[in-house]
């Protein structure tokens, strides 16, 4: 079996925001999914949404759902998750959030502190997911 790299740019048709940069929103290798990082962003208007970091985070959260969706995946498809925050001091709160996100178990996760992200956004996510066989 020969694996192949596939790419994939969706559109804010899609619920997926635009890109902003020259990168592909996912990219596929055999039964892995490799979703860039998605921005606090409105697929509709491109423009940061306003609020604390569970505000952004859940958009966030809706962003990856429309790029998984795509695939007929969800997050409890997620193998690994990347976490940005601007600030630690939001911690408690985004975790108090981000553990309602998923039904089954939780996904490994790392989260790290930085000193800023594009677009003036409180966080950033990307994620790996996995492909079941039988889909």
């Amino acid at each position: 079996m020969t694996l192949k790299k596939q790419s994939f740019s969706f559109s804010p048709a899609d619920n997926v925001p635009q890109q902003v940069g020259p990168f592909s929103h996912a990219t596929q290798w055999g039964n892995q999914l490799f979703v860039t990082g998605q921005m606090p962003t409105d697929p509709a208007t491109g423009k940061l949404v306003e609020g604390d970091v569970v505000v952004q985070s859940n958009q966030v959260r809706r962003n990856l759902e429309a790029v998984l969706k795509q695939f007929g995946l969800t997050l409890d498809d997620g193998l690994m998750i990347r976490v940005y925050l601007t600030s630690f001091d939001d911690y408690e709160a985004f975790n108090a959030d981000y553990k309602t996100w998923f039904s089954g178990p939780l996904p490994s996760r790392t989260c790290v502190g930085v000193t800023g992200l594009a677009v003036g956004a409180l966080v950033e996510i990307d994620l790996i997911a996995g492909i079941p066989e039988q889909r």
